[in-house]
């Protein structure tokens, strides 16, 4: 892992008056950079050929409109780990967000151990989203008392509706999610999806078993700020899923006539904003402040900046509870949540998630903080 000493020689060169706002071209960059201008910061943006149009064409900044001022082109996402591009990040002072995009589609050891340039977050946590890492999201649900769904070690202990996690064959960042209900049910549909392709036998054995909550789902979107050492929930968001969406808009008949050729997906195409009842927004922060200090304990400094904890709402008896299932270390995918009103509730306007980190770096470098934001 980079030394925090190694990223701190780095910013003692950077002109703070010129600080950038860098990203990859997906997942949250747009969201990024609106909130790094809204802050008067400039943006730049490292895009993969042929998925360029959105930063450098249809977003591009011109004539007082657009976000993207910058943007870097690499033939994969993978190269900007290359010193040619860390060079040109660190010569526009860039700190740079990290969101799912960056880690999935780059290398590990890479963005650990060579992306010498400062990462807004902690870049030594990312790696407790993967489920087959110790001290993994499990162990930090754990140690910060937050329920989440009973897990299974083996398919021969299944005894309810369950859903299984497997990475798909074809793309391993997704997952293919089937639900069971006992062992043989368990064998009976990983056999179909191994003989189709879906999956194969050695995802299949890191797969991970979990009972099915039944609830509404929600994901509960904070920021945690060294600066003021506050928890704030930025807003709550679901998910838009092909194709599971599509099958819920159907009768059961009609789903019934599909066959068993036409089979749910849960691939994430976007975000719907949804709200609280304000009788769980102390339970909600619990569940945040918890899990924080989980982090600060485990992974110093612990959680900087905006996590989301992904879950759903049991009804009880005897009152209704949060069942944590998924967490994003880092920004999560959903603009929307500026459009809950968790944000202005605090500040008094909509508060972006891009525009939250800008506000935070801002503030760091005003207040002469810079590294306690940084790794």
């Amino acid at each position: 892992m980079i030394a925090q000493a190694e990223i701190k020689r780095i910013v003692e060169k950077y002109d703070l008056d010129k600080v950038t706002i860098g990203t990859l071209g997906g997942h949250s960059a747009l969201d990024v950079c609106r909130g790094a201008k809204d802050l008067g910061l400039r943006t730049v943006v490292v895009c993969q050929k042929g998925r360029e149009k959105t930063y450098s064409s249809h977003y591009k900044s011109r004539g007082g409109r657009g976000i993207v001022d910058e943007v870097i082109l690499v033939d994969s996402f993978a190269d900007i780990a290359r010193e040619e591009v860390q060079e040109k990040l660190r010569k526009l002072n860039t700190i740079f967000i990290h969101s799912r995009y960056f880690w999935v589609y780059c290398n590990y050891p890479d963005i650990e151990n060579k992306f010498m340039v400062p990462i807004f977050g902690t870049r030594s946590l990312i790696r407790a989203e993967e489920r087959d890492q110790p001290n993994n999201q499990y162990f930090l649900l754990e140690k910060a008392g937050i329920k989440t769904p009973r897990r299974f070690s083996k398919p021969e202990e299944i005894d309810r509706l369950s859903i299984v996690k497997a990475s798909e064959a074809e793309r391993p960042y997704e997952r293919e999610f089937f639900f069971v209900k006992s062992h043989e049910d368990y064998l009976k549909k990983s056999r179909e999806l191994v003989k189709a392709g879906r999956i194969t036998p050695e995802s299949l054995k890191k797969a991970v078993i979990e009972e099915f909550v039944l609830g509404p789902q929600v994901n509960l979107n904070f920021f945690h700020s060294p600066l003021t050492k506050e928890l704030e929930l930025l807003g709550t968001d679901t998910r838009r899923q092909t194709n599971i969406d599509g099958f819920l808009r159907l009768t059961a008949r009609q789903q019934l006539d599909l066959g068993d050729d036409a089979r749910p997906k849960y691939i994430e195409n976007g975000h719907m904003a949804v709200t609280l009842k304000e009788s769980l927004l102390e339970k909600a922060y619990e569940l945040g402040e918890g899990f924080v200090k989980a982090t600060q304990q485990y992974y110093k400094p612990g959680i900087i900046g905006p996590f989301a904890l992904q879950g759903a709402i049991t009804p009880g008896p005897p009152k209704e509870e949060f069942i944590i299932f998924d967490c994003s270390l880092r920004i999560p995918g959903s603009p929307g949540t500026r459009y809950t009103p968790y944000g202005h509730y605090l500040y008094g306007e909509d508060i972006s998630v891009g525009k939250r980190i800008a506000m935070e770096i801002k503030a760091a470098i005003e207040n002469k903080k810079l590294m306690e934001v940084l790794t």
